[in-house]
């Protein structure tokens, strides 16, 4: 298996994913930080890191961080679940979770008409698109 982006906290050698021990530490305390009700920013400072808000969201959702036939784990699935779970409720408690909203989908009515031939050509879209309505004749 290969990969194209070699996550923080990890280290290709001889072709190998190796945990860097001290940036492990860091991912590590940013999960427990953020666990213990630290924003995403204010846990990777605590950490030791300076990353944007978007670049610790990711590294919380970083499923290698649990470990994987390449990657070997730096921390657990109960601590990766919790934070997925935390995560997922302070972006909807902040109307932050981007999922998409039911939607009642109406059908609109087919609709035919004729129209008489364009004849004119405006420089003003807007009143091209006058020109074009005023051309229609009847609804068939």
């Amino acid at each position: 298996m290969r990969h194209g982006h070699t996550p923080y906290g990890y280290q290709i050698k001889d072709g190998k994913a190796i945990i860097c021990q001290e940036e492990a530490d860091q991912v590590r305390r940013i999960f427990a930080g953020y666990l213990s009700g630290l924003s995403l920013k204010t846990a990777a400072e605590e950490a030791g890191v300076t990353m944007q808000h978007s670049t610790i969201k990711h590294l919380l959702q970083n499923k290698y961080y649990t470990g994987d036939d390449f990657y070997p784990a730096i921390i657990d699935q109960e601590t990766f679940d919790s934070a997925e779970v935390e995560r997922t409720r302070r972006e909807r408690a902040l109307g932050r979770d981007n999922l998409p909203k039911k939607k009642q989908c109406q059908r609109v009515p087919l609709t035919r008409f004729r129209m008489a031939k364009a004849e004119q050509v405006f420089g003003d879209p807007y009143e091209q698109a006058q020109y074009m309505y005023s051309l229609i004749e009847s609804e068939v």
